[in-house]
């Protein structure tokens, strides 16, 4: 049998929509880290935290900057 390390090699070698498909079937194989529940919750806190002027969200231009700082942009 393969190692993780060997399978994560040629995963990465497949086309885009091929590791999108792979990782989806992945994802969908493990428990949630949240229930479902939880996620609710957080995105109610969340929408609080809006709603009072505690936090300020970020327009599509601030997100997508914040995605390139953090290098998880296209390659």
């Amino acid at each position: 049998m393969s190692s993780a390390s060997e399978i994560q090699s040629l995963a990465l070698k497949l086309p885009e929509r091929s590791r999108l498909k792979l990782a989806n079937e992945l994802l969908r194989s493990v428990k949630p880290v949240i229930a479902a529940e939880g996620l609710l919750a957080e995105a109610s806190r969340r929408e609080a935290e809006i709603e009072s002027g505690e936090v300020k969200p970020l327009d599509e231009n601030e997100f997508w900057s914040g995605i390139k700082r953090a290098g998880l942009g296209k390659k």
